[in-house]
């Protein structure tokens, strides 16, 4: 395994429901093959914007079991291991027995428990001194309520060999910078800000861990590929282009939003698992409207 196969585009795959809210399989296959065939570097798994909160521990077994078995190792597999009792993250990496099929685990900060920087710092120790691949960590203080800081950051990069990378979604570019300036050469920052991808990757970032992508796995992974080479301008082109729609994905919730234009491209059903419900009828049609102009 070497770090370069989580530069680029990853996508945070939506789980697809039917009408009845049980898990789309068929659905989630066709997904699989849209997002690989159109040039996604890696595919993230059981991630926020996969519900998986609302998934019991045999679905997300099965619907990890589906995309690699779709993916046939086409491109790596990181599958989302996270929460706040961190001996019990523990417990669900042993318990988990497809590691052979898996490349990497995504782990979100500790959520609602509000850890002191030292605790962020040893709940990730732990969860990578147990995991038989590599951890990526990931900063969304926006659902968290906490904020691993750039110094935690840099620290868990220096100190903690089996954390290769952080997927950052702060928003606070001076943390991000921060980050870059100070972190080792061999640990990567992965955008977790679709509508941030393209300034980051111009300070350092080695790509994303993208929504959008989901609906728009060529044009978003070719923006990403054009800014990591240089190629600014055609990289910018694209990064207007989808900006709106990206803003927009997010005003009533993720994954609601990404599931609208889904269905609005006739690749899975209009549905979501509760608390979270399907955007509004007016959302939608904005929602449709922004599409359009893509098409």
């Amino acid at each position: 395994m070497t770090i370069n196969q989580f530069s680029g585009t990853g996508i945070a795959i939506i789980t697809p429901f039917k009408d009845d809210k049980s898990v789309d399989y068929n659905a989630l296959e066709k997904l699989v093959n849209y997002q690989i065939t159109n040039g996604v570097d890696y595919l993230v798994v059981m991630g926020t914007t996969g519900e998986a909160a609302t998934l019991s521990k045999a679905e997300k077994n099965e619907v990890i079991k589906h995309v690699c078995t779709t993916n046939a190792k086409r491109v790596p597999i990181v599958v989302g291991f996270g929460g706040n009792n961190t001996s019990e993250v523990v417990e669900q990496i042993n318990d988990f027995d497809s590691f052979s099929e898996v490349d990497a685990i995504l782990s979100v900060a500790p959520y609602y428990n509000k850890p002191s920087q030292e605790g962020i710092f040893q709940h990730y120790k732990f969860i990578a001194d147990n995991s038989p691949v590599p951890v990526i960590i990931y900063n969304v203080p926006g659902r968290t309520s906490v904020n691993i800081s750039a110094e935690t950051t840099v620290r868990i990069a220096n100190e903690i060999e089996n954390v290769i990378a952080v997927k950052e979604a702060s928003g606070d570019m001076e943390q991000i910078m921060q980050i870059l300036k100070n972190k080792p050469a061999n640990f990567m920052v992965i955008s977790g800000d679709d509508a941030l991808t393209f300034p980051m990757i111009q300070l350092g970032a080695s790509g994303v861990i993208s929504v959008i992508g989901n609906a728009f796995p060529k044009e978003f992974s070719s923006m990403v590929k054009n800014a990591i080479r240089g190629n600014n301008k055609d990289a910018l082109t694209t990064h207007y282009r989808l900006l709106d729609l990206i803003q927009n994905i997010f005003t009533e919730g993720n994954p609601a939003g990404i599931k609208a234009i889904l269905h609005q491209k006739e690749l899975i059903s209009n549905d979501l698992r509760l608390p979270l419900v399907p955007v509004s009828s007016s959302h939608y049609e904005k929602l449709k409207m922004l599409y359009n102009k893509m098409a």
